[in-house]
């Protein structure tokens, strides 16, 4: 199964050429100021693409998700998409989890400022997940800032630790673009966009068995 790995897009979707494959997965940050009609747009590019499953989840400016219930985002989602909110779904025996969490002050959408708080939702990653999906980086991978500043969820890679995740998909540190390994982990920062939210990083592609 090829997974085409896309995040932080900020409404530059239409900019991005897509490769083929069997489960397009975008990482969050879908939109730059949260509204519905960033939203919509995003929706019907997505829908549209030739993949035969779409998984997405909400990032820290897709504000939209977290004002609105559930019942009602669901009502403008296409039924080609899959969205998830720190939960999962089953494609071919392949277990994915998605959570939009990603530490913060609380001014962006879903920030979790205390350290307890934000574990609860690491938690709740069921430990035979393969392929998990987050808009945070964990600490320490894949997640420096162009001034040296690691990003990442400290509570996150702690869940890990004790997780045989196979692939570990997220964003939100533009800079840190691309894939590496770690302890039998392959974590992908798919985001598009760099630190000046231009299109310059192509999808990436995986293949899991």
């Amino acid at each position: 199964m090829k997974l085409i790995c896309i995040s932080d897009t900020h409404n530059k979707h239409h900019q991005i050429p897509i490769p083929d494959g069997d489960v397009l997965i975008h990482a969050g940050d879908i939109t730059e100021g949260g509204t519905k009609r960033e939203v919509l747009d995003f929706l019907e590019w997505f829908s549209s693409q030739p993949h035969q499953h779409k998984i997405f989840i909400a990032g820290n400016h897709d504000f939209y998700f977290e004002k609105n219930e559930d019942k009602n985002i669901q009502k403008i989602i296409p039924q080609n998409i899959c969205y998830l909110k720190n939960d999962g779904i089953t494609i071919n025996n392949i277990k994915f989890w998605g959570s939009p969490i990603t530490p913060g002050n609380g001014t962006w959408a879903f920030n979790e400022i205390l350290t307890q708080e934000i574990s609860k939702h690491w938690e709740q990653i069921p430990e035979d997940t393969q392929v998990l999906i987050t808009h945070t980086p964990p600490y320490k991978i894949k997640d420096v800032l162009n001034n040296g500043r690691h990003a990442g969820c400290a509570s996150l890679l702690k869940t890990l630790q004790n997780r045989q995740i196979e692939f570990h998909i997220f964003g939100h540190v533009h800079d840190s673009y691309g894939i590496t390994s770690i302890s039998g982990t392959k974590f992908i920062n798919a985001s598009c966009l760099d630190n000046k939210d231009r299109y310059l990083h192509k999808p990436l592609e995986v293949i899991i068995k």
